[in-house]
């Protein structure tokens, strides 16, 4: 999906500004040098009067060599150089250098989007995931893998630090080769960083310029609820405008936190299985986090659904201590 169109045009609003910003210096400037410094603008003119000599000495087939004129003009920029810096003006007073020197401010360099369009879309991106603060919290810099004990669990045959080992290789590998064709469900109990893993997942497509939504299963319950019920009830464009579930079924990356502890009933498992089917079969990834086990997942909704995730999902199980319980009272990592 990359941007939408609304992201890309505000995207290109914010070039438009900079390069009408950059034109009202220069005339600003060149108004005060011309005040200042008459004989600049003395030269500047007999550039101009140069360039019409020798385009009607071309009409009249008598024009001068090439070379020479710029040569002339040349000896008359240095001038104009000199008169600058002898008023303490830099060389670029009246050519100020683009916000971006590599492409102009136009977002894009020999057909490419610019690096710097790429920082503009990030930030955009940030900011309307509404994860922009939490996200400086929680990302893989901050993950912190001594929370997990490295004693094994006997009935699992691992330890939990060796199966979160494991979780961060394929949460690198679904990052790193990310296509569109690949889901995650974490399960496990309650505060064992499942939210955590999925934010810093978050993070890592949002620098990569995708778009990314995350919605608890409340939250994603209450915006189908609207989308289906409220909608078409509403008269103010501007209310009928606030309905995400577009943004929703077409972003590159949703993210249901939480699943379960929604209200589930026939309308909810109904419109999550079409919303799961759509984005499956148009190659939009989605992250499901849950505190179910496969047991309950597979109680709490229908068959379909549970035979969606099952075959199309990598299953991620995470054990461990409840380390958002640890870190509340001030609890320092397993070692």
């Amino acid at each position: 999906m990359g941007l939408t169109n609304s992201q890309y045009m505000t995207l290109m609003r914010i070039y438009d500004q900079r390069r009408l910003d950059r034109q009202l210096l220069i005339r600003r400037r060149e108004q005060e040098i011309r005040e200042k410094l008459p004989a600049y603008d003395e030269l500047s003119r007999r550039i101009v009067d140069i360039y019409a000599e020798q385009t009607k000495a071309a009409v009249s087939g008598q024009d001068r060599h090439k070379s020479v004129v710029q040569a002339e003009i040349r000896n008359i920029e240095h001038e104009q150089r000199q008169l600058l810096a002898n008023a303490g003006y830099p060389d670029d007073y009246l050519d100020p250098p683009y916000v971006c020197p590599h492409c102009h401010d136009t977002g894009f360099v020999n057909g490419q989007k610019c690096v710097c369009f790429r920082q503009l879309a990030a930030e955009l991106l940030y900011q309307q995931s509404g994860l922009r603060e939490i996200l400086t919290r929680e990302n893989f810099e901050h993950f912190d893998i001594r929370y997990y004990s490295g004693k094994t669990d006997p009935s699992l045959g691992i330890s939990p630090r060796e199966n979160m080992n494991a979780v961060l290789k394929k949460c690198h590998e679904f990052i790193d080769h990310f296509d569109g064709k690949r889901n995650i469900l974490f399960y496990g109990k309650t505060g064992v960083g499942k939210t955590f893993l999925t934010n810093c997942i978050a993070k890592e497509m949002i620098d990569r310029c995708r778009t990314v939504i995350s919605i608890s299963a409340i939250g994603l319950v209450d915006v189908m609820e609207h989308h289906t019920f409220d909608r078409g009830a509403q008269t103010d464009p501007a209310e009928q405008a606030e309905d995400r579930f577009p943004y929703i079924e077409d972003c590159d990356l949703l993210i249901i936190d939480d699943l379960g502890t929604e209200l589930s009933n026939s309308f909810v498992t109904g419109q999550l299985f079409y919303l799961l089917n759509k984005r499956m079969n148009a190659s939009r990834s989605t992250i499901i986090s849950t505190n179910l086990s496969l047991d309950a997942l597979q109680k709490v909704y229908s068959e379909r659904i549970f035979s969606r995730i099952i075959s199309a999902y990598d299953i991620m199980m995470i054990i461990g201590d409840d380390i958002r319980a640890r870190k509340a009272i001030g609890g320092a990592p397993a070692d």
